[in-house]
């Protein structure tokens, strides 16, 4: 008699959901500040191992980015902006993207080391912890600080860059590190105010779950005012000069007007007006962030060609 027990075959997984479980696009966030990290430091590097430390570092994000998939299924599920990632999607067991996401780590960390140094990868190390761990299994579920001090992990990346090619540390890659990190909540805060109901669903406590929308709005006016010094800062640093100067002044003059926009909402207005307002501020807080950052990266390809004729005034 022929057992008739069907036997199940083993879930095929796609490319595009392995890359999906990487966040792609945290990932590019990382390159791209990493990167600039790389090519403001006052040290040259060798363009292949540049680049193969930027793909090192690319994985230690996107093994990151796996383990907080896996973890937050749950959550993830109940939200409409991520219900369809390949975990909660169930197309993705989280099994598979907790072995994928401690691989890519643990092969990151290590290359990298072997790569550039060992500082550049304690980092790198230490991000990750940070994003999974502090972040991701700690602050997400239990604070309204979820993305105030968790905000740090996504600020690593231009430290990690400047340590790749210099083997230390200088106040000037920790002044990027600060606008990432004041950048970040009001960053998130513009999402959390554009998808209210989706946190408050998935019982997560982001400022306008806990402390309403109309403090999560004055909050974000004040994190934009906060940018302020420390762009000037970095304009007048080894780093910085005449373009970014310039960049500062138009980048947080125009976030710090659509801020005060969101603060300052009319009860008059219609929800769709207050709607476009929230959502424009989130979009030109990711143009304020890019804009900024390859600003210093073309600064610095300017530095030789004007240097002799400019003086700049520098800080530090």
């Amino acid at each position: 008699m022929v057992d008739s027990t069907v036997i199940s075959k083993p879930q095929e997984v796609k490319i595009s959901e392995v890359l999906e479980l990487l966040k792609p696009r945290v990932m590019s966030l990382v390159i791209f500040t990493a990167f600039i990290g790389m090519i403001i430091a006052p040290m040259g590097i060798n363009p292949v191992l540049a680049f193969a430390s930027l793909v090192f570092i690319a994985i230690g994000a996107g093994g990151s980015g796996a383990l907080n998939m896996w973890w937050d299924e749950d959550v993830d599920r109940l939200m409409k902006r991520t219900r369809n990632r390949p975990v909660p999607a169930g197309t993705v067991s989280g099994e598979d993207a907790r072995l994928l996401g401690l691989w890519c780590s643990g092969f990151a960390i290590l290359m990298l080391a072997l790569t550039a140094n060992f500082l550049a990868a304690g980092i790198l190390a230490f991000t990750i912890f940070f994003y999974v761990v502090v972040y991701t299994m700690f602050l997400k579920r239990r604070t309204a600080q979820n993305i105030v001090i968790g905000g740090a992990a996504g600020a690593f990346p231009p430290l990690i860059g400047w340590a790749s090619v210099t083997n230390g540390i200088a106040l000037e890659p920790i002044l990027l590190f600060m606008v990432i990190f004041l950048w970040t909540p009001p960053h998130f805060w513009a999402l959390a105010l554009v998808t209210k109901e989706e946190y408050s669903l998935a019982k997560v406590p982001m400022l306008t779950v806990t402390r309403g929308e109309k403090v999560t709005r004055r909050y974000i006016f004040w994190y934009s005012i906060s940018l302020i010094p420390i762009c000037l800062l970095i304009a007048f640093s080894s780093i910085g000069g005449p373009l970014t100067l310039g960049l500062v002044i138009v980048l947080n003059i125009m976030f710090v007007l659509a801020s005060h926009q969101v603060m300052t909402r009319d009860a008059d207005d219609s929800a769709r007006d207050n709607y476009n307002r929230e959502k424009n501020l989130f979009r030109l807080s990711i143009w304020y962030l890019f804009v900024m950052f390859a600003g210093l990266g073309v600064e610095s390809m300017l530095h030789t060609f004007y240097e002799p004729y400019l003086v700049w005034p520098e800080l530090f």
